[in-house]
């Protein structure tokens, strides 16, 4: 079992949040990779309940705070729910993931997890005003 490190970085290449996920095979799909992805970070959340959810997308009721989100009220995430948020925001271009260098086009698309594979997601920020 490898473990590989995710980086969530900015487009200007600043890194915003480091996690490991183990993986067992070599090849996953993309929709599988963010699924691990987010259901640990999910996991992770509602075992210690902090302040701040660090994870890929933004959990309904909550608001944009320095490296993470801030629930208005502390309860469980939903997985199911923000991995369905987690794979519109792929498919409607608000992050993109970049393995081993190489931007990923579809959910579908296989790539190799295996020693020494690295992930980035990159953030976009949506530009206010017109």
């Amino acid at each position: 079992m490898a473990v590989l490190t995710i980086l969530d970085e900015t487009a200007t290449g600043g890194i915003l949040n480091r996690l490991e996920l183990e993986v067992a095979q070599e090849m996953l799909t993309v929709r599988e990779l963010i699924a691990r992805r987010v259901q640990q970070e999910v996991a992770a959340y509602n075992a210690r309940q902090s302040d701040v959810y660090r994870g890929l997308v933004q959990p309904t009721d909550s608001e944009r705070v320095l490296n993470g989100f801030r629930l208005r009220q502390p309860k469980p995430i939903d997985a199911e729910q923000q991995l369905y948020k987690a794979l519109e925001g792929f498919q409607q271009n608000g992050y993109f993931v970049l393995v081993n260098d190489r931007q990923v086009e579809s959910l579908e698309e296989e790539v190799w997890m295996g020693s020494g594979a690295t992930v980035s997601f990159i953030k976009l920020t949506p530009l206010v005003g017109g």
